[in-house]
């Protein structure tokens, strides 16, 4: 008898203890602080906002002008405008790009595969203006793409001044405009 007392009162330990135990297991961790001035992180797949802060507040794009560069030149490959084994020349005016750079001059003819990777993964301003260059036939041309590119996907608070995102006055974007162009991106080019 005592042994069935003793069971029962650590059954009703364990019965009173084991819902707060196990209930602060199963909570979600708080988010870390984010120093950043806006931000948003979303899950495209369950299309959930998991966090956000100052959306639509208007902030410089520096580099991250880049993903739309990179959009209309995947548009211009589906499209067979171009082509990834197609040789584009370099102007002058790629070649003095100041910031990062691929190292390509005018007497260069880049293939339009080396002039992504050198966009991509070394963020070479030469090689996105080789490539702005290559669909829009001018800079400004292709900057026009761009903004009406911007205006189809909804971003309404986005303006490029450039295709390769120096800072100029006005060119800017908002992170709600920057989650668009990411989840097109990821969609419209997989």
């Amino acid at each position: 008898m005592k042994r069935i007392l003793s069971a029962l009162r650590s059954l009703a330990v364990f019965v009173a203890v084991a819902p707060a135990a196990f209930g602060a297991l199963a909570q979600a961790p708080q988010p870390p602080e984010i120093a950043a001035r806006t931000y948003l992180l979303v899950d495209v797949t369950a299309n959930q906002v998991l966090a956000a802060k100052d959306i639509d507040s208007p902030v410089e794009q520096a580099s991250l002008t880049k993903l739309m560069t990179g959009y209309l030149v995947f548009d211009a490959l589906r499209a067979k405008k171009i082509s990834l084994e197609q040789k584009l020349p370099v102007s002058v005016r790629a070649w003095k790009m100041p910031g990062s750079r691929m190292f390509i001059d005018p007497k260069m003819q880049v293939p339009v595969e080396d002039l992504i990777k050198g966009m991509i993964v070394q963020s070479g301003n030469d090689a996105t203006m080789a490539l702005a260059e290559g669909v829009g036939g001018t800079a400004e041309n292709f900057v026009k793409l761009m903004n009406d590119q911007a205006q189809a996907l909804g971003m309404k608070g986005t303006s490029y001044k450039n295709p390769e995102g120096l800072t100029e006055p006005g060119h800017t974007t908002t992170a709600r405009d920057l989650a668009t162009l990411a989840t097109r991106l990821m969609k419209d080019f997989p």
